[in-house]
């Protein structure tokens, strides 16, 4: 009752946005913890001994904090896109030679001119280059997209290093003369929500592919429990969000779908409403990582699939 009246009192401030929030709370122990996300989730109240964490962890899995950078021949604009807001950060300029409209003698000033005009190109692309590489490079943004004309944005990719150009998104052909930041921020997050949902597919297929070789990786909900349970997940796919429920041992970590007596310590089990939710918790406080995917592929057969850190020994029967 009295976590119900804290969530009743932060619901009638009317300070929340209106995507949703996760709200964690037990009055007893005088906690209260709420977390703002960018989109709606189902309505859901769960009761249980450990916080119900995973439908919260997947939505903030599908946003990168990225640095948008778009760019004609004399000047960029630099926003962070995080969470499907955009906010400037900074503009670079630079001087722009422009060619006339005339040959000059046999065409040489033409000629100077343009070859002027490259140079300066050249320098406005190695300067936005390096901006990119320290804000990108910094540990703060984990991805960048590059916009502007496409055929000035693919000369520009070429000045990138290539530790940066693996963390390219995507390229976004926009009119930096026309743009909007609405532009910007709508077009940047269909490039992200592409990228992410490639990336998806190709970490199933490589985690799919080494169970079906017979080297460090599992499927299925059996064998990923039975991995969390042993610390083997180096990393855990999860199809969608799928809820389960299951058992835990306290004691020795033990995750199983159903019993009163966990096989390996011999204690009584805890009922958990979905045991999904401890495996990813499991994973991650053992220093793992938990993915769910939202992309179409042969996870939704298994339900979850796991890259492991050593083969798993046999389980208990």
């Amino acid at each position: 009752r009295g976590d119900i009246e804290q969530i009743e009192g932060m619901a009638a401030e009317g300070s929340w946005r209106p995507q949703a929030v996760a709200l964690f709370s037990c009055s007893g122990r005088g906690f209260f913890e709420q977390v703002t996300l960018p989109r709606s989730l189902l309505e859901r109240i769960v009761v249980d001994a450990t916080p119900w964490t995973r439908p919260m962890l997947a939505v903030l899995d599908e946003y990168h904090r990225s640095v948008v950078v778009v760019l004609d021949r004399g000047k960029a604009w630099f926003w962070q896109l995080f969470q499907d807001e955009l906010q400037e950060m900074d503009t670079v300029r630079d001087p722009v030679l422009r060619k006339p409209n005339y040959a000059g003698w046999h065409g040489l000033d033409e000629y100077r001119v343009s070859d002027k005009a490259g140079e300066l190109e050249k320098q406005h692309f190695r300067r936005v280059a390096e901006t990119l590489v320290s804000l990108t490079l910094s540990g703060t943004y984990d991805l960048a997209i590059v916009g502007g004309h496409p055929e000035l944005t693919a000369r520009f990719v070429e000045y990138l290093p290539k530790s940066l150009r693996t963390r390219v998104a995507g390229q976004l052909a926009v009119d930096p003369n026309t743009m909007t930041a609405a532009d910007v921020r709508d077009r940047a997050g269909t490039i992200l929500e592409d990228f992410e949902r490639q990336e998806e597919r190709t970490l199933v297929a490589e985690v799919m592919d080494r169970a079906a070789e017979g080297r460090l990786g599992a499927t299925g909900l059996d064998d990923c429990l039975w991995a969390g349970s042993v610390a083997a997940v180096q990393q855990l796919l999860v199809h969608d969000e799928t809820v389960v429920p299951g058992v835990v041992c306290d004691t020795c970590g033990w995750l199983g779908r159903d019993a009163e007596t966990c096989p390996v310590s011999g204690d009584d089990t805890r009922q958990a409403q979905d045991v999904i939710d401890e495996l990813a918790a499991s994973v991650i406080d053992r220093g793992g990582s938990v993915e769910h995917v939202f992309a179409d592929t042969p996870l939704r057969e298994h339900g979850m699939a796991a890259a492991l850190r050593f083969p798993l020994p046999a389980p208990p029967s």
